[in-house]
């Protein structure tokens, strides 16, 4: 007979980790095995506030993000479809920003960053194996699957810091084995 007080308890082992891009100040940690969520704040007063909107957008009407496409599917906000770090793999981080440049000036114009006040920002993020060039180099990827729009300077560089952070606190890895999410706060 079961005990009725009783309570199964489950936790993922924790795994040890060790990389040299991570935090200086440590040669390795233990990391317990979360699905961490990096949050961005849409208030009207949040130094990331573009970015936080450029989101919100891409999770909300998928559709009507550049560049347009008849299948959109964002990942970073469920458990099942998460976002993995890119860190070794220089070259397609640069082919992601490049994917991204390319299509906000070709939906943006030329001229999308007005006279140096704004940037190109891309979901997913660059520094993500789900980045814009994703299809050229896996076979699952679907072409034109991320979104990009120009954001003021400030904004996308506040947002990058953000990013940065959140990889180095929560220990996130390169690879498909340390997924995290993306939440927009109000």
């Amino acid at each position: 007979m079961a005990n009725p007080g009783a309570h199964n308890f489950f936790m993922l082992p924790p795994r040890w980790d060790k990389a040299a891009y991570l935090p200086s100040k440590t040669t390795g940690a233990a990391a317990f095995s979360i699905l961490p969520t990096l949050q961005y704040s849409a208030a009207a007063n949040a130094p990331e506030r573009g970015v936080a909107l450029h989101i919100q957008k891409a999770f909300t009407k998928p559709f009507s993000t550049l560049p347009p496409t008849t299948r959109k599917g964002f990942p970073g906000q469920t458990a099942d479809a998460p976002l993995t770090r890119l860190y070794w793999d220089s070259a397609r981080r640069k082919d992601n920003y490049n994917v991204s440049v390319y299509n906000c000036k070709k939906y943006f114009g030329a001229g999308y960053t007005q006279h140096n006040t704004k940037e190109c920002d891309e979901y997913p993020f660059q520094s993500t194996y789900e980045g814009a060039a994703r299809w050229k180099h896996d076979h699952l990827g679907e072409p034109n699957n991320f979104s990009v729009m120009p954001v003021k300077k400030e904004e996308n560089g506040a947002g990058g810091i953000l990013l940065a952070q959140f990889y180095d606190k929560n220990r996130i890895l390169d690879g498909p084995d340390d997924g995290f999410l993306v939440k927009i706060i109000p």
